[in-house]
C-alpha cells in the first residue's frame, strides 16, 4: 500500500535518499589485524537537521544484520520503514525536529558499505574470502571517518543496540573526546563462550552448503541460501530466552491439532525459525555473515 505524503509525515522522516562517502582511495586504511583496505565506501542516512554549531548529531549503529537505513522510507510504496523507526522521527526518542540523526551499514556487510561483494579493485572481481577481517573497532574507525566528512567535531550522542550496542562501547572506550554521551543497549563488551559457540555453529552451516564454494559464488548463480538459512535459524535461538520462548510458542503446533509422526514441522517455534531463515536469505549476504559474526 503506498503511504500519503501525510502519513509519511505524520509517522515518519518519509522518504529518505541512501547516501554514500568514500575514503582510503590515496592511502589505504589499516585495519586492526594490520591488514589494508581501500578505497571504503560507507552507506549512510541522515534524518534532521545538523545546527549552525554542529552540536546536535546523534550516531546510530546498527545489530549484526541491520543497515543504514533505520527510518523513513526509500520509496512511499515501500510496506516497511527503516528498521528504527519507532524511535526516529519528529517527537520520537531521537527527535529530528531537534537532533540531526545519522546511521552508516558497517564495513563488512552487504547494504551499501564495502563488503565481500564488493568489487576489489586489483582483480575487478568480488573480494569474496580475500577481503580482509574487520572488527568493532575497525567498523567505528570508519564511522569516524564518515563523522569527520560531515565536519562534526562532537557527537552528541552514539545509541545502538546488540552489535551496534557493541560498537557503541567502542566509541566511548576509545573515542571519548568524540562522544558526549552513549546508549548501548542489549549488549556486551565481549562475546560470551556460549555466543561464540554459536556463532561458529552459523559459520560451519554456510561452509557445508555446496554453493558457498569456498565465499566464490556471486558469479554462478547459486548462493549458499540454505547454509545462511540455517545460520540465521541458529542466531534466532539466541534471540530468545528459554522462557519468552515458552511464552512466545510453548509447545503448540503449527495448523495441527495432533502430531503427525513426520519430519514436517509441527511446532509453531520451528515454523518461526524456516520462515525467519528463509526470509533473511532474500536480503542479506553468507560471506558477509561470515564477517560481522
Amino acid at each position: 500500500m503506498e503511504h500519503t505524503e501525510q502519513q509519511l509525515e505524520q509517522k515518519s522522516v518519509g522518504v529518505v535518499e541512501p547516501a554514500f562517502f568514500t575514503f582510503a582511495e590515496d592511502e589505504p586504511f589499516c585495519l586492526e589485524s594490520g591488514a589494508q583496505l581501500g578505497p571504503i565506501t560507507i552507506a549512510y542516512e541522515t534524518y534532521g537537521r545538523l545546527n549552525a554549531e554542529r552540536t546536535n548529531a546523534i550516531l546510530i549503529c546498527h545489530a549484526l544484520s541491520g543497515s543504514g537505513h533505520a527510518a523513513g522510507y526509500h520509496d512511499p510504496a515501500d510496506r516497511k520503514p527503516g528498521w528504527w523507526d519507532e524511535c526516529i522521527g519528529p517527537g520520537k526518542a531521537f527527535d529530528t525536529d531537534r537532533f540531526f540523526v545519522i546511521c552508516s551499514n558497517v564495513i563488512g556487510s552487504c547494504y551499501g558499505s564495502t563488503g565481500p561483494a564488493s568489487i576489489n579493485p586489483t582483480t575487478g572481481l568480488p573480494y569474496g574470502l580475500t577481503f580482509p577481517v574487520v572488527t568493532v573497532g575497525d567498523m567505528v574507525r570508519a564511522q569516524e571517518k564518515l563523522i569527520d566528512h560531515l565536519g562534526i567535531a562532537q557527537l552528541l550522542c552514539v545509541a545502538g543496540g546488540s552489535m551496534g550496542g557493541m560498537q557503541v562501547l567502542e566509541w566511548a572506550a576509545h573515542h571519548p573526546q568524540r562522544v558526549k554521551s552513549a546508549i548501548p543497549l542489549a549488549t556486551t563488551a565481549h562475546h560470551s563462550p556460549m555466543l561464540i559457540a554459536f556463532s561458529e555453529v552459523g559459520r560451519q552451516a554456510i561452509y557445508a552448503d555446496p554453493s558457498w564454494n569456498n565465499g566464490n559464488y556471486y558469479d554462478n548463480g547459486k548462493r549458499p541460501d540454505a547454509g545462511l538459512a540455517v545460520a540465521r535459524m541458529v542466531g534466532h535461538i539466541t534471540y530468545l530466552s528459554e522462557m519468552s520462548m515458552h511464552q512466545k510458542f510453548g509447545r503448540r503446533l503449527q495448523q495441527l491439532e495432533k502430531y503427525g509422526y513426520e519430519f514436517d514441522t509441527e511446532f509453531e517455534i520451528e515454523s518461526y525459525l524456516k520462515y525467519n531463515g528463509n526470509n533473511f536469505t532474500r536480503r542479506f549476504d553468507a560471506n558477509s555473515y561470515l564477517y560481522v559474526t
